[in-house]
Order: structure tokens, then C-alpha cells, then sequence
């Protein structure tokens, strides 16, 4: 199944040029299972409930709230929503830059590939992406995606452009909150070697085989062998021991470490 395209125009002051925008990941490939009835093997349909009357509630009638205390809420109509969006959902006017290296890994969500969707506006779009490029920044606009309006970041990269959507402000927590309290030094410049060491031994390319999804590998194997009609005898599940602490220790352990990955080398 071919990837969802939007299509838009990337625009800069006076400069416009018509793109298509692609999500860069996907969830297609994903083990994804239905709530079914044990005793008719028919799918279950979810609906929803009156709270208080226990009642079913009509499409029709349901309505988004705002909580504004215990029990009591504030009904928006959709037409009042949608009036808070964008004028366009189909424009991403880059509006400021700022430094490639400024904005954090937190703020970046979703990835998507933003490329030209016309010959004609192909140098438009070129001349936008290496002029980020040669100056180390990046686009900042907004756009109407996922029925929300989002700040988004264009990074060029090689022959495109990766707009990522960013994270509301609500949505970073303070890293000093969960950091701060953690002293500050230097570590013993001897276990530093060491760990160095260890690095260094475990240092590889890059291969997305390393970012594998074993346990849907599994469950694939389990639906198979039922699509064939095998019964799979159940294995025991393994229990979870949690490793003692080894700071006291963690010279020797380093050590022991190290020492232990140079023979595995060897076989």
C-alpha cells in the first residue's frame, strides 16, 4: 500500500513552488489485532456510553467538552473549532529561521519528506533547500496536520527537504527537573580508559538491523504456524532477574568486561 501524499506549496516572501509531502516512517508493517468474540470468533464493535444514563449516544449528538470543574463542561461546535485553524492548510509559508543546531532532539516528532511536485517550480524549491543548507539553518512555519495546527521545522537533506513536526511547549518537560539533582565532577580518569575501551569494542556501523523488532519477528512465526493449522507448544516465560549493583565493584566489573568481549572476538 502506497504512503498517504499531501500536496501543497512551500512558500518564501514572493517564492512559491508547489511540493508533495510524505510521512518518512511508517506503522503498515506493524502485528496489529481485533478484539474479536471468543464465542462467535465476530469482531467487537466499541461505542460509546452515557455516563450517567448508561445509554448508547448517537453520532449526532456527541459534542467535545471542556472540563472546567467536577461534572461541568464547556460544548464547543465544531464550526467553532475549526474557526481557530489556519486560513490555509495547504500552504507551509516559512515565516523565520533559526540555527540547524538550536533546536534539541525533544522538540522533533514526526519526520516527513518534503520534495517538488512540478518540474517548473523544481528551482524554487532547490534554491530554498541549499540556501538553508549554506547558512546551517532551518525553516520554521505552522500547518493544519493530524486536525491540529503545528509548528513544523524544514531541514534540508541532500536532494530534499525533512519537515519535522515539533512539540507543543506543554508537551517538553524541563530536563533540569530530572537532571539537576545529580552531582557534578569528573569521573576517575581510570574507569574512563576503561569504558573508552569498552566503546571502542562494541563500536559498529550503523545498520537499521540493530533497531529490529524481535518480538513481532515472533508473533509473525505464531500466526503463521496457526494459519497452517500447527499448535505450538507454549514456552515457559523467562523470569527477569535485575542485576546487582556493582558500583562499589564497577573497576573489576569493567575489567571483567572487557576481558570478556576480547574472547568473543576471538572465537
Amino acid at each position: 500500500m502506497a504512503p498517504r501524499s499531501w500536496k501543497g506549496y512551500l512558500k518564501l516572501s514572493l517564492v512559491t513552488c508547489p511540493v508533495a509531502m510524505t510521512p518518512a516512517t511508517s506503522e503498515n508493517e506493524k502485528v496489529r489485532f481485533h478484539t474479536l468474540n471468543a464465542k462467535t470468533g465476530n469482531r467487537v464493535v466499541s461505542q460509546y456510553i452515557d455516563a450517567v444514563s448508561e445509554k448508547p449516544v448517537d453520532e449526532d449528538d456527541e459534542i467535545k467538552g471542556y472540563q472546567r470543574g467536577e461534572d461541568e463542561y464547556v460544548m464547543l461546535e465544531d464550526d467553532e473549532i475549526e474557526e481557530v485553524a489556519l486560513e490555509s492548510t495547504r500552504t507551509i509559508d516559512i515565516d523565520s529561521f533559526v540555527p540547524r543546531d538550536t533546536i534539541e532532539w525533544v522538540w522533533y516528532d514526526k519526520p516527513h519528506y518534503l520534495t517538488p511536485n512540478d518540474p517548473v517550480g523544481e528551482e524554487a524549491f532547490s534554491v530554498i533547500r541549499d540556501a538553508m543548507a549554506s547558512t546551517d539553518t532551518v525553516g520554521i512555519s505552522r500547518l493544519v496536520m493530524y486536525r491540529r495546527e503545528r509548528a513544523v521545522m524544514l531541514e534540508p537533506r541532500e536532494k530534499g527537504i525533512i519537515l519535522w513536526t515539533l512539540r507543543y511547549g506543554d508537551e517538553v518537560r524541563d530536563e533540569s527537573d530530572y537532571f539537576g539533582h545529580i552531582k557534578e565532577g569528573k569521573p576517575d580518569p581510570k574507569l574512563m580508559t576503561l569504558v573508552k575501551k569498552l566503546i571502542d569494542e562494541r563500536t559498529a556501523p550503523w545498520d537499521p538491523k540493530m533497531v529490529n523488532d524481535p518480538v513481532q519477528d515472533k508473533l509473525l512465526d505464531i500466526i503463521a504456524a496457526k494459519k497452517k493449522g500447527k499448535k505450538r507448544v507454549a514456552k515457559a516465560k523467562p523470569t527477569a532477574e535485575e542485576p546487582a549493583s556493582n558500583v562499589i565493584n564497577i573497576m573489576d566489573a569493567l575489567r571483567k568486561s572487557i576481558g570478556s568481549e576480547s574472547k568473543q572476538k576471538r572465537k
